[in-house]
Order: structure tokens, then C-alpha cells, then sequence
């Protein structure tokens, strides 16, 4: 079991760009996990990093990091640590 921040990246009339939630959802390994092209992952993790410690920071939460993974075929998955008191 996992508890995965979610970073909306659309904007509706419903939602704004960059609404932060987290969800609790079952993940059997990082092989699920999305691939980025490179020069698209930077762009993912500031907008992510802002929303994080804007809105999913507080109480035992102390913050989070954030770890590039080059995949096999030149891709890159982000591995995301929340860091907890």
C-alpha cells in the first residue's frame, strides 16, 4: 500500500492547475511507475516540489525528496521519499 501525492495538471472549470491531493492506492512494484522523457521530468518535479510543501507538509509530514532513475531505455521514473517525524 502506498499513499501517493496527486498533482492535477489540467485545468477545468472543476479544478484549478496544480490542485494537490493524496490518495491510498496498492502498488506491487516501480515497474508501474510513469516514464518521463527526460527534458519533460524537471518541468514535473517543480510543479510537484511547490504543491508538496505547500500543501502536504505539516504535522509528522517534515517534507519530501525527490530521486531521478534512469530506466533502461534512456527514460527516467521519479522517486518521490516523504520524509516523516
Amino acid at each position: 500500500m502506498a499513499v501517493l501525492p496527486l498533482v492535477h495538471i489540467t485545468n477545468t472549470p472543476f479544478t484549478r492547475m496544480g490542485l494537490t491531493e493524496q490518495v491510498i492506492t496498492l502498488l506491487p512494484s516501480k515497474d508501474f511507475a510513469t516514464e518521463f522523457y527526460p527534458e519533460q521530468v524537471h518541468e514535473y518535479i517543480e510543479l510537484f516540489k511547490v504543491n508538496a510543501l505547500t500543501h502536504l507538509v505539516g504535522g509528522r509530514i517534515k517534507g519530501y525528496e525527490f530521486k531521478t532513475e534512469q530506466t533502461e531505455d534512456g527514460l527516467v521514473i521519479v522517486k518521490v521519499t516523504q520524509n516523516a517525524a
